[in-house]
Parts: C-alpha cells; sequence; structure tokens
C-alpha cells in the first residue's frame, strides 16, 4: 500500500472521529488494517497523520484515543493593525518562489538550492554528532566567530589570488548569507537612503533592502556586468554610498564580470567613496574554474564580501560569513549581534569540521562535474521540447538556466499553471528590483531529477503555447542551439547574443 492509501485512511477515519466521544479507543491497528485491506505500516502512517492532526493521542502498550476537540477560539477584530502597521516594506513578494513547499511528485526546477544527493551528507552528519560531544559545543562563542572557521574563511577566500588576502580579524561568522545581507544593509544605511543593485538580482537581496527601509536604484545588467558609467551615474544622482553585485554567476541570470568590468566599477567605487557588496553565493558552484572575489583585489576596504555553505555544504549548515576591512567590519558585527547575538557553536564546529576534511576537496569537484551534467541535460530538453524559452547562454557556475519567454505572456501566471501541470518554475518578476522589460522563467538545474527535465521542458511549452495571450509571431521566438552536443559540452560554449534593449543579460 503506497502513501496515498495511509492518506485515504485516515480521511476515513477523520470523518468517523467526528462523532466519537473523547477517550474513546480506537480499534487496534491489526483490525484497521483487515478493514481496508491495507498493511500494518500503511494504518500506522495513517495514525501518525490523525496524531499529527491533534485528533488521536497513542498510548504505548494500550492504544490509541480521541482527543477531546478544543472548542472554537472567538474571532476577534485585528482590522485595527492595518492602520498601525502602515506602509509594507518588504513590497509585493516577502518570500520567493524559491523557498515553496510543492507537493510529491512534482518536477521541481524553482528551488533555491541543491538536491541533498549532491552534497556531503554523510560527512555532515557526522561532523555534528563530533560537534555535539564536544565541550565547546556548550559554551557561548564569541560574538564574530570561532577563531578557526574565521581563520578558514580568510584563507579560503585568499586561495589562489595575489591579489589583497583578508585577515582572520576582518571576518564575521553569520547564519548563512540572508543574515548577512540583513545586517549588512542595516549596517551601512538608514532607512530611506538609496541602494544600487544590479536588475535582475537575487530576490533576497531587495527583500532584505526594502525591509531595511532602503530604496532601491536598479542600474540595468548587460551581458556581464553593468556599465561602470550607470553605477556611476546611479551612485551620483542617488547619493547612494552602497552597492549590491554579484560579480561571479549571478542570481538568476548566470553571468559574470570580466576582469576589466570589475576593475571599472571598483574604480568608481573608489572615487565615490562607496561601498560594494560583493555577494558571492556561487563561490563553490563554478561549473569550470571557481574565479577569484572582487575582495582580494580591494585594500582599501570598498568591498563588503559576503558567501555562505548552505549550498555546497548543507541546508541545515545555515553558517556564512561577512569579510571587510576597516571600521565598517565593527559596525556589520555589532548589527549581527543585535539580531542574532551569535551563530550555534555546533554548527560552527561542523561546518569547520566539514570544509576542513580532505573529502571536502574531492565533493566540490564531483558537484561540478554533476552541476555541468544537469545543467547540459536541462539546456538540451529547453531546446529539444520548450521553443518558447529564449536561453541564450549556458552559465559556467551557478544552479539556473535564464529565459525568456515571448513578450505578451505573463510570468506569474504561466508558473501558476505550470505548477498546477506538475512542474515548479520560479517567474521572473520577483528578480526584479523595478521594471520588469519581459517575461522570463528561472529553472533550477540542480534539485530535480534529471531524468524528468524533457518532461517538464514539455509541459512548460504546453502551457505558454496554450495561454490565451501567447505571441502570435513565431519570429519573435529565438531558440537556443547548442554549438556541440552530450554532457561534455564546456560550459563557456560562444553564444548569440542578446539584443542591447534587452537588460535582462
Amino acid at each position: 500500500m503506497s502513501d496515498d492509501s495511509s492518506v485515504a485512511i485516515a480521511r476515513e477515519l477523520r470523518r468517523e472521529l467526528q462523532t466519537a466521544s473523547p477517550g474513546t479507543r480506537l480499534p487496534s491497528t491489526r483490525d484497521i488494517a483487515r478493514r481496508f485491506t491495507a498493511g500494518p505500516v500503511t494504518v500506522q502512517r495513517a495514525i501518525a497523520r490523525l496524531v499529527a492532526a491533534g485528533l488521536v493521542e497513542t498510548r504505548p502498550g494500550i492504544g490509541t484515543f480521541v482527543l477531546d476537540r478544543p472548542s472554537a477560539s472567538p474571532v476577534g477584530d485585528v482590522d485595527w493593525q492595518t492602520t498601525s502597521l502602515g506602509p509594507d516594506r518588504t513590497g509585493p513578494t516577502t518570500v520567493g518562489s524559491t523557498l515553496r513547499d510543492v507537493g510529491p511528485g512534482t518536477i521541481a526546477l524553482h528551488s533555491g538550492y541543491p538536491s541533498p544527493d549532491l552534497l556531503p551528507m554523510r560527512d555532515v552528519r557526522s561532523a555534528l554528532q563530533r560537534a555535539a560531544r564536544g565541550d565547546d559545543a556548550w559554551d557561548r562563542p564569541p560574538l564574530v566567530g570561532m577563531p578557526e572557521l574565521r581563520a578558514w574563511f580568510a584563507r579560503e577566500v585568499a586561495a589562489g589570488s595575489a591579489g589583497a588576502a583578508p585577515r582572520p580579524s576582518d571576518v564575521v561568522v553569520t547564519a548563512g548569507g540572508q543574515a548577512a545581507l540583513s545586517a549588512v544593509f542595516r549596517a551601512l544605511a538608514a532607512p530611506g537612503d538609496p541602494v544600487v543593485m544590479e536588475s535582475p538580482t537575487y530576490w533576497g537581496a531587495i527583500a532584505a533592502a526594502r525591509q531595511a527601509g532602503l530604496v532601491i536604484v536598479p542600474v540595468a545588467r548587460t551581458a556581464g556586468a553593468p556599465r561602470a558609467e550607470d553605477v556611476d551615474d546611479a551612485l551620483r544622482t542617488s547619493g547612494a554610498r552602497i552597492a549590491y553585485v554579484q560579480p561571479t554567476f549571478a542570481n538568476p541570470t548566470g553571468a559574470h564580470w570580466a576582469a576589466a568590468e570589475r576593475s571599472a566599477i571598483l574604480r568608481v567605487a573608489a572615487d565615490r567613496g562607496a561601498f560594494l557588496v560583493e555577494d558571492d553565493w556561487a563561490r563553490d558552484l563554478a561549473i569550470d574554474e571557481p574565479r577569484p572575489p572582487m575582495v582580494t583585489d580591494d585594500p582599501d576596504g570598498h568591498v563588503v564580501y559576503i558567501r555562505s555553505l548552505t549550498k555546497s555544504a548543507s541546508l541545515t549548515l545555515r553558517v556564512g560569513a561577512v569579510i571587510a576591512r576597516g571600521p565598517v567590519r565593527d559596525r556589520i558585527a555589532g548589527a549581527l549581534a543585535s539580531s542574532d547575538l551569535y551563530v550555534s557553536p555546533v554548527l560552527q564546529r561542523a561546518a569547520l569540521d566539514v570544509v576542513t576534511r580532505p573529502s571536502w576537496d574531492t565533493h566540490l569537484a564531483r558537484l561540478r562535474r554533476e552541476l555541468r551534467r544537469r545543467r547540459d541535460a536541462l539546456a538540451d530538453a529547453v531546446s529539444t521540447h520548450a521553443p518558447s524559452l529564449q536561453l541564450t547562454a549556458l552559465p559556467e557556475g551557478g544552479l539556473n538556466l535564464w529565459t525568456r519567454m515571448p513578450r505578451d505572456l505573463d510570468a506569474q501566471i504561466v508558473a501558476a499553471r505550470c505548477l498546477a501541470d506538475g512542474v515548479a518554475v520560479s517567474p521572473g518578476d520577483e528578480w526584479f528590483p523595478a521594471a520588469v522589460p519581459g517575461p522570463h522563467l528561472r529553472l533550477n538545474y540542480a534539485w530535480a531529477d534529471p531524468a524528468r527535465f524533457s518532461e517538464a521542458a514539455r509541459i512548460v511549452e504546453r502551457v505558454i503555447t496554450s495561454s490565451d495571450d501567447q505571441v502570435s509571431d513565431p519570429s519573435t521566438r529565438r531558440r537556443f542551439r547548442p554549438a556541440t552536443t552530450g554532457t561534455s559540452r564546456a560550459g563557456t560554449t560562444p553564444l548569440p547574443a542578446r539584443p542591447a534593449t534587452d537588460p535582462a543579460g
């Protein structure tokens, strides 16, 4: 019997419980199994659903009993909160679609994470067990993080770079990248201040900036970085002293900045006396070769660097770091302490254990190989089965393909219809901090089973082509055609350039 059978049994028992008196004992598992022609495990799952719903309780060795149904609470009048709360600073989407829970069987191309089977789960489990047994797991750690973990972050960022290596004293350990973003925005700007952002960009950064009360000043992303002139103009005209950037495998587009672009924008920040918040979210997700971060080219403290281990180690290891030089480091540390106090010593110790083992490098090499295979598989599926989606570049790192749909479509509606048909995708609207220049979909290739990519692409294409407001002129649709086929294709394959009027990059 399947989980569907346990759901059906639970539904029938729930109906019968509506007329049962509190304290009534349910029939034995054997009797229920005989009644529904089900196995004992299926019946136990059904009972577990009733326990989770608060309808029954199990008493070991005695049986399962009906609980007293609590009386309904009176419905209060909460309308007054509308006036007291005032304007909502978070915007239309507080939490992005990447965190949406989907039902079993749904092909999850919306996720913001790699599948657990790509992560070193055995090492993480062992590390957590060892960390919990250590004496220092029960002591409060330093507010800025364990010295050994801070030293590892400093060494790792500087590895392979001939630039300005950060010191352990420049590092503050954080509870993941999102906590770091929120603290940096609070520390570097006051409510009402402007912050310059690439468009499109990470929805979590947009949400964190709005939550901090900041005013977002967008600059269009090109095929790589925004034009240095645009960044300079945005800083000058808005008076902003902070710009949020993703130079390496940007989320959602996968674009990366060339060395000349990095240097030009870093010079703009220096000339304007501004901070560049470098979100190096895909540090461990390079498909070809890891790229050195901008912070190693900046000895003067203009770059505030953020990275996390969550996407490369485990969803349970909410451990990241901020690297900042000068007084700004202390201000960020204060902002983090005011919200989080400190990061769990068990998580810090486990994270250090995982990343300092010889198996960590082996894991990263395997992760890169598997990301390449999945990226190429999804790109091939889109090319073959979803020609209405426009994909103009293969990302050389990260987790996603960024696709554009025919102009007359609504990405939110398309995403909702895809979800109803069994495919979860992320609508592009939530990745733009201001005006949306066209409908996009972001497709994650690292979570779902690659064997279902073709099925997912067919569903997306069917939804697009069956839409009432679809594009009628087929010539407006461009198809992505890789130069080679197979999973060995390099991620740097030259592709047709996106029209200069398209800021999505």
